[in-house]
């Protein structure tokens, strides 16, 4: 909880696209934060509703062309490779908090920018990493979902066996510029493989599990498919293991307990029960030798700007929920 009273200010650059958008959502009914300015370049001096129409009658800002500084706080919902182009191009005082939604600063490789070190923002992973950090790469959305459903097997040192994954992302995965696949007539009543085995948050995936289980090294075969909806990710993950159903159903529980927006259950589970909110429900399930594992996230909200939002909590010591409570579509 905000005990001083005082609104965090918050800046937002890319504010026109997907993650723009849903950040937006949050933050202007976020009982802590008053949004200083929008950034974007083509929209500049528009009204926010103007591209965002769902927004009209809850807000009034305009888009900005030009940056401020007097933030606590800077969202980039820029594309990948465009927040360290923004970064060299705009240097952002030291005292202004930055969490980047791109890939740029995700890897161990790329985690500093000049004087900026990034924390990688899973906070299921990294919480109090993440309370002391100045900035935070936020995690990929295929990466959110995939982790989540694998990390209580490596924290316990047992995920000792190659993982096969199969997992299906919405339209607005792929970003607001329009390309082939993701044209309506084409993605309509339509389904297609893309990335096989090379995706590239593998990467990000394997550095977390060895965080966890340093001498993980089985292969993580990842089928990714472009699903014929517009949000979410369903992922199904297997791997053979000596847990039964009840011993990995409490490894579970017993890690997420604590973390507010991961779930864990044997029922079965569905997208409509998280999209439009900032969960994770995960599906435990043993059949024969092999651990099944469901996991399902909205793609835009805890694979994106809702995590990034969650990230922002934690930072600035607010209730990690604070502007998160929200209702999933249900039907």
């Amino acid at each position: 909880m905000n005990t001083n009273n005082k609104k965090i200010l918050v800046g937002i650059v890319g504010g026109a696209g997907y993650t723009g958008g849903e950040m937006l959502r949050i933050l202007i009914n976020h009982p802590d934060v008053e949004i200083a300015f929008v950034h974007s370049n083509s929209n500049a001096g528009n009204h926010v509703y103007d591209v965002h129409s769902d927004l009209f009658g809850d807000t009034d800002l305009k888009f900005a062309a030009e940056l401020a500084y007097n933030i606590d706080v800077l969202f980039l919902c820029v594309g990948h490779g465009d927040a360290k182009k923004f970064l060299d191009a705009n240097p952002i005082p030291d005292n202004i908090r930055v969490i980047d939604l791109s890939q740029d600063f995700r890897l161990a490789q790329c985690t500093k920018h000049k004087a900026k070190s990034f924390v990688y923002g899973l906070p299921e992973l990294n919480r109090e990493a993440i309370k002391q950090a100045q900035n935070i790469a936020n995690p990929g959305c295929f990466a959110t979902c995939l982790q989540l459903g694998l990390l209580p097997l490596a924290a316990k040192n047992v995920l000792n066996n190659e993982v096969h994954i199969t997992a299906t992302t919405g339209s607005t995965g792929a970003g607001q510029s329009l390309s082939a696949t993701t044209h309506f007539t084409w993605r309509n009543d339509n389904l297609s493989v893309y990335k096989a085995f090379e995706h590239q948050h593998l990467n990000e995936i394997g550095q977390s599990l060895k965080q966890l289980q340093p001498g993980f090294g089985q292969a993580l075969n990842f089928i990714p498919y472009r699903g014929d909806f517009t949000r979410g990710i369903i992922a199904s993950m297997y791997t053979d293991s000596d847990l039964t159903e009840a011993e990995a159903l409490k490894l579970y529980q017993q890690y997420y307990a604590g973390h507010p927006f991961t779930h864990v259950t044997h029922h079965d589970i569905d997208l409509k029960q998280v999209v439009n909110t900032n969960k994770c429900f995960v599906q435990v399930k043993k059949i024969g030798n092999k651990l099944l594992i469901i996991s399902i996230i909205d793609n835009l909200l805890k694979g994106a700007s809702g995590q990034a939002v969650q990230n922002m909590n934690l930072m600035f010591g607010l209730d990690e929920k604070a502007g998160l409570r929200l209702k999933a579509t249900g039907f």
